[in-house]
């Protein structure tokens, strides 16, 4: 029996309630993830995707339900508190390395995720010889610049870096929220084939928001559809291998009950 790495029990948010931008972001969402799981989520904008990742990740408490991590309840935890659960990697490059710092200082910091502060700075040469074997998998040339600052790294080159210090603790799970979506294509299609690869290679459960149709059926093993708030289709295994385009729109406009420009849904 697959273990459960992700349980998120009918969990509600509204933001500012009771205001004129009142807005209800998640209406009972109830989804479970074993261990192994590639979970690709799609849907329009406002449909919740980022929300539910959110809301997994600890960015801001949710009204009512429950979330679970690894069989641990993490609904009252803070977002820092999570972390030693989590990897994330976030649409913007910027957002996951801190530029001022080199290569070699951000893996060491992503090392410590989750560990007491205050703890020894210095970077062993053992450590730093793992550190340029996992930049060598990554085959971006970045184990020869591992003192590089990372501000001065391309946008590709740092969401690599991003998904390679967001695994290098194998995290119970991985978080990907559109973190292709700020790229070239050429440079996205490199990283989703990172991403492929370390999911692959670590067994991990990770769970990819995306805008793209095209990865959302080509990638894991999953895929939902959100729609104002909930989840409206949920397709898995041999079905989810075989969907086309056309059959996602026509599963998303029964669930949802409206017909929808498949253009708009995409390119929103």
């Amino acid at each position: 029996m697959a273990n459960t790495m992700l349980h998120i029990n009918h969990i509600a948010k509204t933001f500012n309630p009771g205001t004129i931008t009142e807005k209800k972001a998640l209406l009972d969402v109830e989804l479970t993830l074993n261990e192994g799981d590639f979970v690709t989520v799609i849907g329009g904008n406002g449909a919740g995707k980022s929300t539910m990742l959110n809301a997994v990740a600890g960015v801001f408490p949710v009204d009512s339900g429950k979330i679970e991590i690894g069989g641990v309840d993490v609904t009252h935890l803070p977002e820092y508190k999570r972390a030693k659960y989590l990897g994330r990697v976030f649409q913007d490059p910027m957002t996951g390395t801190a530029a001022t710092m080199n290569i070699e200082e951000n893996m060491a910091l992503a090392m410590r995720r989750g560990q007491p502060r205050g703890l020894k700075w210095g970077i062993r040469p053992m450590e730093r010889e793992m550190y340029r074997e996992q930049l060598r998998t990554l085959g971006l040339g970045l184990e020869d610049r591992m003192q590089s600052k990372v501000g001065l790294l391309s946008g590709g080159q740092r969401q690599a870096l991003t998904l390679l210090m967001a695994t290098l603790k194998t995290p119970k799970l991985l978080l990907l929220d559109e973190h292709t979506a700020a790229l070239d294509p050429k440079t996205a299609a490199k990283v989703l084939e990172l991403t492929e690869k370390i999911v692959a290679e670590q067994k991990l459960t990770a769970m990819m928001v995306t805008h793209n149709m095209k990865d959302a059926i080509a990638i894991g093993n999953r895929l939902i559809m959100m729609n104002a708030g909930r989840i409206v289709v949920d397709v898995s295994g041999e079905r989810k291998k075989n969907l086309t385009r056309a059959e996602v729109m026509g599963l998303f406009e029964k669930a949802a009950g409206e017909e929808l420009d498949g253009d708009r849904l995409l390119l929103s």
